[in-house]
């Protein structure tokens, strides 16, 4: 009688002990499910190019988003024509785009200039900016702007000739070719403030962890 009375409680209090394990195992599963959709959201890229030359990862609605962070009023088709010439030019000759466009961020502070060189210079890099008297270089449109700020990096991050018609006036001063093929060596060399190299690397941080789930 006692085995049948144990047998029995067993039996009873199987299903008590099933369904709180159940009920553990649903929310455990919407509870993963809810963290995997949140994680789907976050940047794709993680790690940021450190030197000059490569292939761009940055999406141009990526750049747009991040740009308009920054300069909000920023004509948005004057805006897209820019990053669509910088992709261009980029691969015309091996340039990373995402590093000549941070860059360029940096350089005319997000397009609002202020400083020697002004927007209808078309230099978008700072060429030939030195001090009063000499605010930098001009250029026709704005691609040969583009072109000429790809070209005089491209003689700091490569040895190679270039592929496109020169037109970075200050191209030949570069000596010699490749001198600084990592955006650290731009310190110093580029520019005298010895965190320039820094200061790209940190816009570049921002510019690939820019979210576009808004």
């Amino acid at each position: 009688m006692a085995r049948y009375t144990d047998e029995n409680n067993m039996k009873i209090l199987k299903p008590a002990f099933y369904i709180p394990a159940f009920i553990c195992l649903f929310f455990s599963i919407i509870l993963f499910s809810c963290k995997t959709v949140e994680r789907s959201s976050t940047p794709e890229f993680t790690v940021v190019p450190d030197r000059i030359m490569g292939e761009g990862r940055i999406p141009m609605e990526q750049m747009e988003v991040f740009f308009l962070g920054e300069n909000p009023g920023m004509d948005r088709e004057k805006l897209r024509r820019l990053i669509s010439f910088y992709k261009e030019e980029c691969a015309y000759e091996g340039v990373n785009s995402d590093v000549a466009f941070a860059q360029m961020c940096l350089e005319t502070g997000f397009l609002k200039f202020g400083g020697l060189v002004t927007p209808d210079m078309n230099n978008f890099c700072g060429l030939g900016s030195i001090g009063p008297g000499q605010p930098g270089n001009s250029f026709p449109d704005e691609r040969t702007g583009v072109r000429a700020h790809v070209q005089h990096l491209k003689g700091y991050g490569s040895p190679e000739p270039l592929r496109m018609e020169l037109v970075d006036p200050r191209y030949k001063w570069i000596n010699p070719k490749g001198k600084s093929p990592g955006i650290s060596g731009l310190a110093g060399t580029w520019a005298a403030d010895p965190e320039y190299g820094v200061k790209i690397e940190r816009l570049l941080i921002r510019m690939y962890g820019t979210d576009l789930s808004f």
